[in-house]
């Protein structure tokens, strides 16, 4: 998604004009925001001070430099504000009716407790969307309670899908509870600005986001299974229990790939390709649902086969027959792949520290709308002078509140 003297000037994004005050700390809340600022939302990162949101600590971290901080909140500006100190909040409210959006994730209550109730933020700014992004909600017995992706990961049943059978739910090695609430703070805060933006009388609202509930909203059939068929899903390892042939399987250079064949059709071209033709006639899995009750002989099959070929010689075959597959991509695959490539998946973000840095493209594409690439997020208080000037806030002013610890 580079542009070159032949490419056409950046285009506004669907969310120009949107202006958000992101005050939230670490993953979650934060990447809803980013995801709002690639396509063309102004975003304002508001941090303490001190600079002490802990993602600023995480790995990975070079010469002191935090990376993930720097990627993941990418097109914003910084600023610092203690809102806890009177000025500071006196500062906030001066701010908030230039605002669409003010997005936070501090345990429920917090905002009040600082004099920044929704009465008063609304006060400021009738039309203030109001994003509250937190583990459990605003209301309900947890509502106090902290919350982190893999909490929400494992209350949400998301978990108790992973692992081996019989053996030890797994996390994974990314916070994927964190970036699907994120997720649904974008989609929530376009949605709100679809309202707002067709009723010039319409008023603000508070949005309460539990990530708990927007990991469990993913997963639709649990419910329905439970109720009607009496059935706990639970762990299968690498298979799916909804569906046949879907597992990882092992070539026998050792390399680890994914393949799904759910419809009768993709089936029966598997079954070419490993010379089992009948296998597409067999009673035993003529149909998805007899290929799941005989998933386990079926596999087995289909893993002594691919064990006695090459990666390549089963991918060349997979290919040609139309199969859905993939090696399992690390990184490096990510970097090499020719489609990954093609599509300029990895843009890269204009960095004042390392000149650029790698991240993932702006999702989705829409042809003819080449967005400006974003610069990676902001040092702390980087673009105070910048935004504050907007509000009144001369250099003098700017000094003796820096003095006080206010910004």
């Amino acid at each position: 998604m580079h542009t070159d003297a032949a490419s056409p000037a950046p285009a506004r994004g669907p969310l120009a004009g949107v202006r958000i005050l992101d005050m939230a700390t670490v993953l979650a809340a934060p990447m809803g925001a980013t995801l709002c600022a690639d396509q063309g939302a102004e975003v304002v990162k508001l941090e303490l001070p001190d600079g002490s949101d802990a993602l600023r600590g995480l790995q990975p971290v070079k010469d002191g430099m935090a990376l993930w901080w720097k990627v993941a909140n990418r097109g914003k500006r910084g600023i610092t504000l203690d809102v806890r100190q009177a000025e500071g909040r006196a500062l906030l409210l001066k701010m908030l009716p230039s605002f669409d959006v003010l997005l936070e994730n501090f345990r429920t209550g917090t905002l009040d407790k600082w004099g920044l109730d929704l009465a008063t933020l609304h006060r400021v700014n009738p039309r203030l969307v109001v994003v509250r992004l937190t583990g459990f909600g605003q209301t309900g017995p947890y509502r106090a309670r902290p919350g982190y992706a893999r909490i929400f990961e494992a209350m949400s049943g998301f978990t108790n899908l992973t692992g081996e059978a019989g053996g030890s739910p797994l996390h994974s090695n990314f916070p994927v509870g964190d970036a699907v609430a994120g997720l649904f703070c974008a989609f929530a805060i376009a949605s709100e600005m679809v309202r707002l933006r067709a009723d010039p009388q319409a008023l603000g609202v508070e949005v309460d986001l539990a990530a708990t509930e927007a990991l469990f909203r993913l997963l639709d059939p649990l419910p329905v299974e439970h109720e009607q068929l009496g059935q706990v899903r639970k762990p299968e390892g690498n298979r799916a229990s909804y569906t046949a042939p879907s597992n990882m399987y092992r070539s026998r250079d050792g390399v680890y790939f994914s393949l799904v064949a759910s419809s009768n059709a993709i089936f029966a071209r598997v079954c070419e390709v490993v010379g089992r033709p009948e296998w597409a006639t067999d009673p035993r899995f003529a149909s998805n649902p007899a290929r799941v009750r005989h998933l386990e002989v079926l596999d087995e099959g289909l893993s002594a086969w691919f064990a006695a070929q090459s990666y390549e010689a089963i991918a060349t075959q997979l290919e040609a027959g139309g199969i859905p597959f993939s090696k399992v991509y690390s990184i490096e695959d990510i970097e090499r792949d020719p489609h990954y490539q093609a599509r300029e998946a990895i843009i890269r973000l204009p960095d004042p520290d390392y000149g650029s840095l790698p991240a993932p493209c702006i999702v989705p594409r829409v042809p003819g709308r080449a967005l400006p690439i974003p610069r990676t997020g902001p040092a702390v208080g980087e673009h105070n002078a910048q935004v504050y000037a907007d509000f009144d806030v001369d250099a003098t002013e700017l000094a003796r509140l820096k003095q006080a610890g206010v910004i």
